[in-house]
């Protein structure tokens, strides 16, 4: 899991389940988070919906997220980097 320097991720008190492996970004750099990528398609899906309330708002939201396959998500997500550090921590 990729998550920023926060302190409440590097707390000594935290207790991680032993399939998740905390990948640190630089400090102030969202824009290397991957999920402001799968924001950014989610919101470029939607920019032409005009919603007449939260309700319609909700509804769209929902059919953008069903048309992200695991695919799409993958395509978002899966730079390099990342991959790369995930299989040097897996073996670790």
């Amino acid at each position: 899991m990729q998550v920023d320097q926060a302190g409440c991720h590097r707390a000594k008190r935290l207790r991680l389940p032993s399939n998740i492996i905390f990948i640190f970004q630089p400090a102030h750099s969202p824009q290397l988070n991957p999920i402001e990528r799968v924001w950014l398609h989610l919101k470029q899906g939607l920019r032409f919906a005009l919603p007449k309330n939260m309700n319609e708002l909700q509804l769209f939201v929902t059919i953008r997220l069903s048309e992200m396959s695991k695919s799409v998500i993958a395509s978002l997500v899966g730079w390099l980097s990342i991959l790369d550090a995930l299989s040097v921590a897996s073996i670790l």
